[in-house]
């Protein structure tokens, strides 16, 4: 039997473990005495796990950009198209987008303080994979498409109810 798959190292091999398991799973390994990945090689001292709030900055940076290009291509769409309402799809497009580049610039901000870079590696057909450093810590993660799309729906919703909020 393959040695990923003895014990639980089918978990770690795993393209779809959630980047809290996987921060629960380091904190165990950590725990258990397991060595710890170092800065550089070369050097003995450790390298700082990532907490799950730049987890979470991670997954911002790579689904904001996303949402922005998704927004902008129907943006175009609509104002090719022959809708008799196309001038309100336009202008809340923008202001979504405004909104969506605010957040990601203050992601962008927040990753830079923290010592974060994140890199695209692959798009395969069911998944987008990235690694990041965070603090010399490198490591991969990887983002389903079905995921991806399901959270840009909740979050455009959200960012359009938003919009149309009245105001007290």
């Amino acid at each position: 039997m393959s040695k990923k798959l003895e014990g639980n190292g089918r978990w770690e091999s795993s393209r779809m473990m959630l980047p809290e398991h996987r921060e629960q799973y380091l904190q165990r390994k950590e725990q258990a005495g397991a060595p710890v990945q170092p800065q550089e090689p070369g050097k003995s001292t450790p390298a700082q796990l990532p907490t799950k709030e730049e987890l979470e900055l991670i997954r911002e940076f790579v689904l904001l950009p996303i949402m922005m290009t998704i927004v902008d291509k129907n943006c175009t769409e609509i104002g090719l198209s022959s809708y008799s309402m196309k001038s309100l799809y336009i202008k809340a497009s923008q202001v979504l987008m405004t909104r969506i580049h605010d957040e990601l610039s203050a992601v962008r901000k927040e990753m830079k303080r923290r010592q974060i870079k994140v890199f695209e590696d692959e798009r395969v057909d069911s998944a987008i994979h990235y690694h990041f450093i965070c603090r010399g810590y490198r490591d991969t993660f990887a983002m389903m498409r079905d995921v991806v799309r399901a959270e840009m729906s909740v979050r455009i919703a959200r960012y359009v109810a938003e919009m149309f909020k009245a105001k007290s």
